[in-house]
């Protein structure tokens, strides 16, 4: 425990210094492929090695392998925070070793789960009783959500297997996490009907959506679940959920809704009106792994059928029956080994509070509106979709070839990274504010570097 002592304390200095300031180092990683790969031995070591030299090449070998998603300058995707008090918690979780299978295996990781999913209904207006549960990643969280649809339409599903005519329905914005779960679960691709968008709002169109039901059911098809998108990952558009539950509701289809990116932005009062309607649905999903500064991996998937959910995945082999009465979160999904996740979300909330993070929220919106208010007043450019939050979709006028040498020398500069998406057949910049860290200056940084690589272009 010497050593462990020894290195604790220095690796906690060197976190503490690398989360005060990361952008002591370039957001993006400068390696080329297979350069770790071939910098580290074909095959592990007999004798175990010494810390000094597993550091020295995390540092040497691995560190410039690393895109910097901590760092302010990253702005692409879906950009997030892994904050401090969060990251205290991992360690504690790694320390315990906890496994969650049952409520027995591990009180604290179910019960504690419980606790913060409530917080987090109230905080974003959400009915209180309703279920959640703590998944890894949104795309595995739709899986089930999918999983919970094709039971609620058609029981017989969990022993017999799916047929071929369930059909799920979303928007051409959607997350390709609903045509994977779609494939995971047996739909298959063609059994999606990728609803077109409204061209300039991006938004599902409820009457097309009634429509491609009218037409499967005139075919002999089982319409199952549509997916409605609250923040889209391209554009961050709102489906008009009222409209689309309404629709679910009358024909007895399970209504999901994906708010990975967009939910977190509930906990700030004003941007209570993105749920509206979500209270309608039969699940939802939202990634405090985005825009709450919780580490990845941490996504919440919550339900208003939690009976039908446990229909779909609860399974009770002699091994793990138990005489206790306590909450057994494997019997709602597929995982059965359960981490503690939980403990970082606590942490993260108890330590900013729902003002603190409204507060982070609030004023990284406000920021992100004010750098696209410069790229309004610039002739030069455009913007190509709305902006409700913190994404701004943006382009040079013209054809898509300045475009795509504008995000190559963003990028290329080292100081910036930017993602990108197409709208409407053309390619389109995207910034996306989400890091504790970035500032007004940050962004004032990158606008002045687009403005001088325009020049050049």
């Amino acid at each position: 425990m010497r050593e462990f002592r020894e290195w604790g304390h220095k690796l906690a200095d060197w976190v503490a210094d690398y989360v005060e300031s990361p952008e002591q180092h370039a957001v993006l990683a400068s390696i080329r492929p297979n350069d770790i790969i071939q910098a580290l031995p074909a095959g592990g070591p007999v004798q175990g090695e010494p810390m000094e030299r597993i550091f020295s090449d995390f540092e040497k070998i691995i560190l410039p392998g690393v895109t910097h998603w901590n760092h302010p300058n990253f702005l692409a995707y879906f950009a997030n925070t892994s904050a401090p008090p969060a990251i205290l918690a991992e360690f504690l979780a790694a320390a315990l070793n906890t496994n969650g299978i049952l409520w027995k295996t591990s009180p604290a990781v179910t019960e504690l789960e419980v606790v913060c999913v409530r917080w987090l209904l109230a905080w974003m207006g959400l009915p209180g009783d309703w279920f959640g549960i703590l998944f890894d990643t949104a795309s595995i969280s739709t899986l089930h959500a999918l999983a919970a649809a094709r039971v609620y339409v058609a029981p017989q599903t969990r022993d017999e297997g799916a047929p071929n005519n369930l059909i799920v329905y979303c928007s051409d914005q959607a997350h390709s996490s609903v045509e994977k779960g779609a494939m995971a679960l047996g739909f298959g691709r063609k059994q999606v009907r990728r609803i077109p968008c409204d061209p300039v709002d991006f938004r599902l169109r409820p009457a097309d959506l009634q429509a491609a039901i009218d037409a499967d059911r005139a075919a002999g098809l089982l319409p199952c679940c549509v997916v409605a998108t609250v923040g889209s990952t391209s554009t961050t558009s709102v489906d008009p959920v009222p409209a689309i539950a309404e629709i679910a509701e009358r024909e007895h289809i399970w209504l999901h809704v994906d708010a990975a990116y967009a939910g977190s932005a509930a906990v700030a009062p004003e941007f209570h009106w993105l749920m509206e309607g979500c209270e309608r649905a039969h699940s939802m999903v939202f990634n405090p792994h985005k825009w709450m500064m919780v580490p990845v991996d941490c996504s919440v998937l919550f339900s208003s059928r939690p009976d039908i959910l446990r229909q779909a995945f609860s399974l009770l082999p002699e091994y793990l029956k138990t005489s206790d009465d306590g909450l057994n979160l494997m019997d709602y999904g597929i995982p059965l080994g359960r981490r503690f996740r939980a403990l970082k979300l606590w942490f993260t909330m108890r330590y900013y509070g729902r003002d603190g993070i409204a507060a982070m929220i609030r004023d990284q919106v406000a920021m992100l509106q004010e750098l696209r208010a410069k790229m309004e007043a610039d002739s030069r450019f455009e913007i190509c979709a709305p902006s409700p939050l913190s994404v701004v979709c943006f382009r040079l006028q013209g054809e898509d070839g300045p475009n795509r040498e504008l995000l190559e020398r963003i990028n290329a500069d080292g100081r910036f990274f930017l993602s990108h998406t197409v709208l409407n057949g053309r390619f389109v910049l995207r910034v996306a504010v989400g890091n504790l860290l970035t500032t007004r200056e940050t962004l004032a940084g990158l606008w002045d570097l687009v403005c001088g690589l325009v020049l050049s272009i």
